[in-house]
């Protein structure tokens, strides 16, 4: 299954601005040592984003987790990175109740 109303998904500004690509975020920092490693940088932010979005549409959906607040949605697969490594990330979506639009919650590197 694929992430549903994938054309409607999106990722917000400040989650890669505030935290995917934050290298002084409490939270984030490993995030985006990680993301900063494969040529992702602050000021061009919509580069991850865009990269995300297609990661997150391109797909398969691996789990679906249902939630008081709604139901998240998670993709594993590869990443396309300015530098041609693309390795494999998780990324989840959230549709929150009352509206059939994903959105980005967090994405991070799949070990393996």
């Amino acid at each position: 299954m694929k992430l549903p109303n994938s054309e409607e998904a999106y990722v917000a500004q400040e989650k890669i601005t505030h935290f995917l690509l934050r290298h002084n975020h409490k939270y984030g920092q490993s995030r985006a040592r990680f993301f900063s490693r494969f040529g992702f940088h602050l000021d061009r932010w919509q580069e991850l984003a865009d990269a995300l979005l297609n990661q997150g549409t391109r797909h398969e959906v691996v789990d679906v987790i249902e939630i008081d607040i709604g139901i998240k949605y998670v993709v594993d697969g590869e990443i396309e990175t300015p530098d041609g490594r693309n390795p494999l990330v998780r990324t989840v979506w959230m549709v929150d109740t009352g509206t059939d639009r994903p959105r980005l919650i967090t994405a991070y590197p799949i070990r393996t």
